[in-house]
């Protein structure tokens, strides 16, 4: 099969290669990819490897930089159909169209024509989803759900919240950013209050302004988003935000939600992202590779059943897409564009179908 690997360097560098279809292990679940998901992650992993001290070498990280120095299939979003399941796997059967967050770091990911997740990170599509939104979903919502329900530790969908609880979201419009305010609507968490820029329009699409859901842009400054935060939760008579979350920012957020997050509140910042002080409020840092580990599989468990749940119900969906042409031949421009922050409100993905030189 074409696979396409990353290397690592100063700049994306993808390699399309022909390697053999990987075989699921027990309560893996091997699937015929249709269309790919990318991340930020995708380019900065290799970067990060580049430079990682990889001396101890029994470490999970220290292995998975090693990998990554060499070249790994970085793709981690898959949308497709089951071609195979491994031992113990119950949940899914050859034919079934679903989408899966691949494992980081290991083999068998999405830049392929057939890739590896385990079932847990595995959820079924309704019919009428398009595999495209399908592969926008898996690692940015589950981001979000690790943001939001295990480090912000907010009320979810099977147990939702009961009175106002107001949610700081900076950068609305990315995509955990966008996830986070979903997971939070499905959760009666309100009002929402999030800040975007030239994506605003899709975040205020994802609002309930009839629950006091608002969206205001950054590029007022962050002395006047400040100042219409708190004329909106005054007139509103909501009590002062407890969580925020910076979905990938970086400092760009720290004066926003320091301010309008309670001082005994808690702002959460998604790894990868510059570090910074969120004193007075507490800070959590998210690592959604936790839902493959034994602290956080039961919440990915739990929140990829609730996705083919709400995707039925339609109270979940995808990002807004962008198809680039030409299947993994795109990879490597799309993980540059995405490395120069061409890309706003949206997520690319790959039609695999349409490398070129794939055989019927």
């Amino acid at each position: 099969m074409k696979s396409a690997i990353n290397l690592a360097g100063a700049v994306p560098k993808v390699n399309i290669i022909d390697e053999l279809i990987p075989q699921p292990g027990p309560k893996e679940v091997l699937i015929k990819v249709v269309v790919s998901g990318s991340n930020p992650k995708d380019w900065k992993l290799p970067l990060w490897a580049e430079t990682y001290d990889t001396s101890d070498g029994d470490s999970v990280a220290a292995k998975q930089m090693a990998k990554a120095k060499k070249g790994l299939n970085q793709g981690d979003d898959i949308a497709g159909i089951v071609e195979e399941v491994g031992k113990d796997v119950i949940e899914f059967k050859k034919g079934d169209r679903v989408a899966a967050f691949h494992e980081m770091g290991t083999d068998g990911g999405s830049y392929a024509e057939y890739a590896i997740a385990p079932d847990h990170t595995t959820f079924h599509l309704p019919p009428a989803m398009s595999f495209e939104e399908a592969a926008t979903i898996p690692l940015a919502a589950l981001t979000a759900a690790v943001a939001v329900f295990r480090n912000l530790q907010l009320p979810t969908p099977w147990n939702p919240a009961t009175k106002p609880t107001p949610f700081v979201v900076y950068g609305g419009s990315t995509s955990v950013g966008s996830f986070a305010i979903q997971l939070a609507r499905n959760s009666n968490i309100h009002p929402i209050i999030s800040v975007a820029g030239s994506g605003k329009d899709h975040v205020k699409s994802l609002l309930d302004t009839s629950k006091g859901d608002v969206v205001f842009d950054y590029r007022d400054g962050a002395d006047n988003v400040v100042n219409q935060i708190r004329d909106h939760l005054k007139s509103g008579g909501y009590p002062q935000p407890r969580h925020g979350l910076d979905p990938g920012i970086g400092e760009p957020c720290k004066k926003v939600l320091t301010e309008i997050v309670a001082k005994d509140g808690y702002i959460d910042l998604v790894l990868g992202v510059p570090d910074w002080d969120t004193a007075p409020a507490t800070k959590t840092s998210t690592m959604v590779g936790i839902v493959h580990s034994n602290a956080g599989d039961d919440l990915g468990l739990v929140t990829c059943r609730w996705f083919t749940k709400a995707l039925q119900a339609g109270t979940f969906k995808g990002h807004p897409v962008e198809v680039r042409a030409g299947g993994l031949e795109a990879v490597e421009q799309a993980l540059k564009d995405l490395k120069d922050g061409k890309n706003s409100a949206r997520k690319y993905v790959f039609r695999i179908a349409e490398t070129p030189g794939l055989s019927a």
